[in-house]
């Protein structure tokens, strides 16, 4: 994707080039005297601002992946990776750490700010507030941005307001640092008014749908509901989301299958996910990205490709690594399918089996099928002393060198509003949404009375659109028929009482699991732990499983230590 095509031109007077927590933007001459007659009155400016905000959250892409997936319990360095990322895993990350720049993100919130201070948001044409689709996806950008910068440094000042001075971001870096709540409520109300607002659409670029270029305002309400403890209203929002008749967004039926279980006998050889991460026009799965270049020449390129995969940009060495955590995960449920007798109409369920647990040939195999889908590590015919590598890694979430980094997906948006729901008081229908899919028969049949009284429209979904054929428990994507598994249900512990807490408890367990198993090496496990710790008030359960990354036999104290203590969870600000 060229940058002309992106329309990246050096169009923004604001397209800031920060430096540090102290001094926000580097200023000059020109720049002041250009803003003051730069005020976004054309279409033509305000398409060509936009899509300078969008080039500026390039440079913060590929962290967000990276700050999220390293530093949880799913992955790790290779010997070969940047002594940076290794960094990062071991939570040693220090002020000159090439991916420790505060800088970068108030990039991406000042252009926001500015083009929100100035844009003619008012013209109104041909009976259209002209600029109101672009005012909606710059509100929606910079409420994103401050959502990772909280969850990346912690407690950060929150700035509204353009800074052109050196002198006004120096005052404004001196304002009372706000907690992540404090963040989320601001942007939750700042959003809001534009819950309604259709977002822009530029067409295709480079074979990009340009209308999955900004964020969907609903989904991110409802995570900043979620990180602020409004479960109700988190609920809502994903819920208004997904079941929107006008867009209505479903689970998709893709899975990961043993492809002879007739036989009984289970090979090595499954049939794919459909879900790999490729951001083109045709991905259902795919709700938002952000674009990057195909080549460094024309601005910032992914390097994900090459850090989680064997290329020959990198002469085979992979630099980041799955942790054996990832294959006790994936044991840790089985793999359940259904046999059948009869053909055609008479064809009819004959049994309910499960997968082999013992051998097989590839321990990756074990129970849920997501990681073994997507990972695999082979032996090439490199010689012993070649300086290519000869072993060949994939991870097929990151499979194209000039793709996009995607930060909305449609099944991880539907583990989330469970994760919503769940806490809000209704952990049945939050386990459905995990086991059978929501849709009207299994309100009917699976919920109980009471709750479905009390959830209501949180659960409510239009029987014409939403069916077993488009829905399914998110669990099925790796477990099989998982409906029919009767191991994969809530079971409490047998220490526990056996109240609505408790079962809230142990179906968010399952549903931190479940977002591990299905968005794995994608940057949520980090925030996924940190919110529940956070939640529960305890941080042991960030820390515990970070220290097992390889294995309860290899337990690493000194790193659950350190992080037993809050303040180590966030970067320090250079």
């Amino acid at each position: 994707m060229k940058r002309n095509k992106l329309f990246i031109l050096s169009v923004l007077a604001v397209a800031f080039s920060l430096t540090s927590c102290s001094d926000l933007l580097e200023t000059d001459s020109e720049l002041v005297e250009f803003q003051k007659d730069n005020h976004l009155d054309s279409p033509t400016d305000t398409v060509y601002s936009v899509m300078g905000i969008i080039y500026k959250m390039q440079t913060i892409a590929d962290r967000t992946v990276l700050l999220g997936e390293l530093r949880g319990d799913l992955t790790t360095t290779t010997t070969y990776a940047s002594q940076d990322l290794k960094d990062i895993t071991n939570f040693d990350i220090d002020a000159d750490n090439a991916y420790n720049r505060i800088s970068d993100y108030y990039a991406v919130i000042n252009n926001c700010n500015y083009y929100l201070a100035n844009v003619n948001k008012d013209l109104v044409r041909h009976d259209r507030t002209v600029f109101e689709h672009e005012y909606a996806a710059v509100k929606g950008f910079r409420a994103w941005t401050y959502l990772q910068l909280a969850l990346v440094y912690g407690n950060v000042p929150l700035i509204t307001e353009p800074l052109l001075t050196e002198e006004a971001s120096q005052a404004a870096m001196q304002q009372t640092p706000q907690n992540i709540k404090a963040i989320c409520n601001y942007f939750i109300d700042d959003l809001k008014p534009y819950v309604d607002t259709p977002l822009p659409d530029y067409g295709l670029i480079d074979d990009n749908n340009t209308k999955k270029f900004f964020i969907p305002v609903r989904a991110l309400l409802g995570d900043l509901c979620l990180w602020a403890e409004r479960y109700t209203e988190a609920a809502q929002y994903y819920h208004d989301f997904l079941a929107m008749r006008t867009a209505p967004v479903y689970t998709n039926m893709s899975r990961a299958e043993w492809t002879d279980t007739e036989t009984r006998r289970f090979s090595s050889t499954y049939s794919s996910l459909s879900y790999v991460m490729e951001r083109k026009v045709d991905n259902s799965e795919c709700l938002c990205f952000i674009p990057m270049e195909s080549g460094e020449v024309y601005g910032v390129k992914s390097q994900l490709n090459d850090l989680f995969n064997s290329t020959s940009l990198n002469q085979m060495y992979a630099k980041v690594m799955p942790t054996e955590q990832n294959y006790q995960l994936s044991s840790k449920y089985n793999y359940c399918y259904l046999t059948y007798k009869g053909t055609g109409d008479n064809r009819v369920v004959d049994d309910t089996l499960y997968a082999e647990r013992d051998n097989l040939n590839d321990r990756k195999n074990c129970g849920d099928l997501r990681f073994g889908t997507i990972y695999s590590l082979r032996l090439s015919g490199e010689q012993r002393f070649s300086r290519t590598s000869n072993e060949d890694q994939t991870i097929r979430k990151y499979n194209s060198a000039s793709a996009g980094v995607m930060i909305y997906r449609t099944n991880m948006v539907y583990l989330r509003y469970a994760e919503a729901l769940n806490r809000a008081g209704y952990p049945q229908s939050a386990f459905a949404v995990l086991k059978y899919g929501l849709y009207r028969d299994i309100v009917a049949t699976k919920i109980s009375e009471p709750e479905r009284t009390n959830a209501s429209a949180l659960i409510t979904f239009d029987p014409v659109y939403f069916t077993s054929k488009n829905t399914q428990g998110i669990h099925t994507r790796g477990c099989g028929d998982a409906d029919c598994d009767t191991t994969y249900c809530i079971t409490l512990p047998a220490t526990a009482a056996g109240t609505l807490q408790d079962s809230i408890d142990v179906v968010e367990d399952m549903i931190i699991d479940e977002m591990a198993l299905e968005g794995a090496f994608e940057g949520y496990r980090y925030y996924d732990l940190m919110r529940v710790a956070l939640r529960r008030n305890d941080n042991a359960y960030l820390a515990d499983p970070i220290s097992r990354r390889f294995g309860d036999a290899n337990i690493n104290t000194e790193l659950k230590s350190k992080l037993m203590i809050r303040d180590n969870w966030y970067l320090p600000k250079p």
